[in-house]
């Protein structure tokens, strides 16, 4: 059901109450979903523009300019509800979904990543929803031959009942190839390719716009989608080639509000009207209506638009590809969308209303009463345990049990595998793509904007111990019910923050989503507020690109960057039961120096190994690089009057692990950025000490500890 204001604006400027058909549409296509009611006005306060930017926000995908002729597509979207209520087919679709935004644009997917929120895993619901989730994700990814590069994987209890699954895929294409969502003509034709329509995925736009309730999982489940990437396969080989040939004038991926909110947006794109023929549509339903026809979001179809002599052309190419292809429509000067059924007018919208039409504004938001950080806890009187413990909580171990589910090697491009700080690509000759995803949603929670900025910096960390520049960011805003003023008042101060961040290291925001009401009626719970983005950058030669372990006996290894005691939203404060003391990790324009300052220094070649310090602290990053060689490292001259804890586990920005057989020239190159050496590469135990402290760690006790996710799983 329309809510009444929205019907009585629409009423008043149609001059007649919209009939069934027509409510569907707008109902889909002013959700939040779509039409980013409340969201607009804060996504417009984002410098979205840029050097390389050609195609920014507003299109399925962005277009950046890589080099060499070589163009870059893209996005990134979210699959949040549809994946509580059916695991497997929601993560799916989220991810065939994102790929056709890439394919509608002329990029042919080379990589995928999936920053994924979950509940703890000490329930057999959440289990459940984690272990098909996955699934859902490699079935999908491994069958169309795109490969899954990197990812995030963060628990917190405050996801129970509403799981996030966010996608980034990025596209590579030759520039003149491009097309977009922009329609060109009118008299030209349009061109449904893909698969059948049914009615799975009926009303997904307006679904992803609400709460979930306690009953999701059985009333819910008609909005979900049911994914076949094997016919994803064929309709990326197939709109790749209508494309090529020249024969497509614009595309458009059938995604959100189905074929109403594609062509709809496609016509007033190009400021032109439609004139749709539904019963043309082909479809695997016996019986169904215009309304369902319109607004179902089955899955692996594009909308193309071609001229009338090329319309034979492309149905020929689905044919070639045994894909179902009918023309149903074209474009029109008169500028309103109509649907035609059987011979009758079923739907006549003035295209624009339709389309951006739906009121935009504001809501109240009220920021929380300042908050009170809490005392330390007590020294531990073990570290020891207490970095096992850290080492072996699900947000730290390692992730191997889900990414060796993905077939990261396909398109034999991927240089740098998930498990390390960034994902890297082989582009063209000598550079790389770099690659790097999510947030930090403790930050965020106890401090949105600060959580907003520190978002794009930890990101852009792992990108600089690669060597790589950040050129763009997608983002995927994950938040509750906005209608509540402290909810909104979150999503406002993060993405300040995030768009303040990307102004400062110059990155363009040139695309991305927003998923609210991400709130469970089952639960009782909201979100953390979760800005997760999806960065890209460009490295240096690839010779350059340092390894994430430690190497070569009697290395040096160098600390960059300032440790201070900001334990706010730590692994450490949460793992002893303080998820909402201490002060958050701020971002300084120091962090924008470090970061510009290690891309230099990883470029010039005189550093072998490199790792971000992020979550866990210096203490896990240390452990992480214990592949197959340990360290010997002194901690006594880093901090200035901290404590023990507060040295090994604060999870300051901006910092970052170097290993170096050259330690005068690195550190002469780091001379206005601080740093210090802290020990040096060998044996077969990490050593640390500092004042007070001195814990010894065998590579076997921090191999065992790390791999806590996967014996669970193995379990």
């Amino acid at each position: 059901m329309l809510p009444e204001n929205d019907l009585k604006i629409i009423t008043e400027e149609m001059g007649r109450e919209p009939n069934l058909v027509e409510q569907g549409c707008f109902l889909n296509l002013w959700s939040e979903h779509c039409s980013y009611r409340s969201s607009a006005p804060l996504l417009k306060t984002f410098t979205t523009v840029g050097d390389r930017v050609i195609i920014g926000p507003g299109d399925d995908a962005a277009i950046i300019r890589f080099g060499e002729g070589w163009v870059l597509a893209i996005g990134m979207e979210s699959h949040n509800h549809p994946s509580y209520v059916d695991p497997y087919n929601g993560s799916a679709t989220g991810v065939g979904g994102i790929v056709r935004d890439i394919i509608s644009m002329g990029a042919r997917p080379i990589a995928l990543m999936d920053p994924l929120y979950f509940g703890p895993l000490d329930t057999p619901k959440n289990l459940y929803l984690f272990e098909h989730i996955i699934e859902g994700i490699a079935g999908y990814g491994n069958c169309i031959g795109v490969p899954v590069v990197r990812g995030e994987t963060y628990f917190d209890e405050s996801y129970s009942g509403n799981p996030l699954v966010n996608v980034v895929c990025v596209g590579l294409a030759r520039e003149e190839n491009i097309v977009t969502a922009c329609a060109q003509k009118a008299g030209n034709k349009l061109v449904l390719i893909g698969s059948t329509t049914g009615r799975d995925g009926l009303g997904g736009a307006s679904f992803a716009s609400r709460d979930l309730s306690e009953e999701a999982e059985a009333e819910d489940r008609p909005s979900i989608q049911i994914g076949d990437p094997f016919t994803e396969k064929l309709a990326i080989e197939a709109t790749l080639e209508a494309i090529g040939a020249g024969y497509v004038l614009s595309c458009r991926d059938l995604g959100a509000a189905g074929l109403a909110g594609a062509s709809s947006e496609m016509a007033s794109k190009g400021k032109l009207g439609m004139r749709l023929e539904a019963d043309k549509v082909i479809l695997r339903e016996d019986g169904m209506t215009p309304y369902e026809i319109m607004i179902a979001e089955s899955q692996e179809r594009i909308l193309m638009e071609v001229e009338p002599e090329n319309v034979d052309a492309v149905l020929a190419i689905g044919k070639k590809y045994d894909l179902h292809a009918s023309m149903i429509g074209e474009l029109t000067e008169r500028l309103y969308y109509t649907v035609e059924f059987e011979g009758e007018m079923v739907a006549d919208i003035p295209v624009m209303l339709l389309t951006e039409g739906a009121p935009t504004f504001e809501r109240p938001s009220t920021a929380p009463p300042e908050r009170d950080i809490g005392e330390k806890p007590d020294l531990p009187a073990d570290l020891k345990k207490v970095v096992l413990d850290i080492l072996s909580s699900h947000n730290i171990a390692s992730k191997e049990w889900i990414y060796r589910q993905y077939d990261h090697e396909v398109q034999v491009r991927t240089v740098e595998k998930p498990g390390s700080d960034a994902a890297v690509l082989r582009i063209g000759d000598g550079k790389g793509l770099a690659m790097s995803c999510g947030c930090n949603p403790r930050h965020t929670l106890l401090d949105p904007y600060e959580g907003g900025k520190g978002t794009l910096i930890e990101n852009s960390m792992n990108l600089a111990v690669k060597g790589a520049e950040g050129i763009a960011l997608v983002d995927c805003l994950n938040f509750g019910n906005p209608e509540r003023p402290d909810i909104y008042w979150q999503f406002k101060q993060a993405i300040l923050g995030l768009g303040d961040a990307a102004r400062s290291l110059s990155i363009p925001v040139v695309g991305g989503n927003v998923s609210l009401y991400n709130e469970s009626g089952e639960y009782g719970t909201a979100i953390a507020p979760t800005p997760s983005i999806g960065l890209i950058g460009i490295t240096g030669e690839l010779e350059t690109v340092p390894q994430s372990h430690f190497t070569g006996e009697g290395n040096t290894i160098i600390l960059v960057g300032n440790t201070l005691d900001e334990m706010g939203g730590s692994e450490y404060y949460n793992m002893v039961g303080l998820r909402l003391n201490g002060n958050v990790p701020k971002v300084t324009d120091d962090s924008v120096k470090v970061i510009e300052k290690l891309i230099n220094v990883v470029r010039d070649g005189n550093v072998v190994s490199a790792h971000d310090v992020s979550a866990g602290g210096l203490v896990v990053a240390l452990s992480e690089m214990c592949d197959s060689m340990g360290a010997d490292i002194d901690l006594s001259t880093v901090g200035d009057n901290l404590r023990a804890d507060d040295i090994l586990f604060s999870e300051s920005h901006a910092r970052a692990i170097l290993v170096t057989s050259s330690p005068e020239k690195v550190t002469e190159m780091l001379s206005d950025v601080s740093h210090t050496v802290i020990g040096s590469v060998g044996g077969n135990n990490l050593s640390i000490k500092g004042e007070g402290f001195d814990i010894s760690l065998s590579l076997e006790e921090i191999s065992d500890a790390r791999t806590s996710l996967t014996k669970l799983m193995m379990e």
